[in-house]
């Protein structure tokens, strides 16, 4: 379980490197039938951003832990990229495809924990 706190942390190291906003994990270990344990929120304010926030996290989380990416869907449009590490899986969104999609919501059974913004 030490194993995925830290590629938690170093997520969310990546998302903060390129300034992505509104973080939150959700926490899904009490909930039976999930595909993963974790879920990592976030967005970007373009789709360029969204994709430096893609980057950064898969680069900086396999220099910091050695753990690859197993697969990342969305990048084409960058309008809501999913990245899959099998126990966590990262959601970056545009604020608009965030709000309609509203997993944080769908998600509401889960142990939600926002991260402050960094400046």
């Amino acid at each position: 379980m030490n194993e995925t706190k830290q590629l938690i942390e170093k997520i969310i190291e990546g998302i903060q490197e390129k300034k992505g906003k509104n973080i939150v994990t959700a926490d899904l270990t009490e909930i039976e039938d999930t595909i993963c344990n974790y879920l990592i929120i976030c967005q970007g304010n373009s789709p360029t951003q969204v994709l430096a926030i893609v980057d950064s996290i898969k680069d900086h989380v396999k220099k910091e832990t050695g753990i690859r990416v197993l697969s990342i869907d969305g990048q084409r449009n960058a309008q809501w990229v999913a990245m899959d590490y099998s126990d966590v899986v990262v959601h970056v969104f545009l604020p608009e495809m965030r709000n309609f999609y509203d997993l944080e919501h769908l998600w509401e059974d889960a142990k939600l924990t926002s991260i402050p913004d960094l400046d």
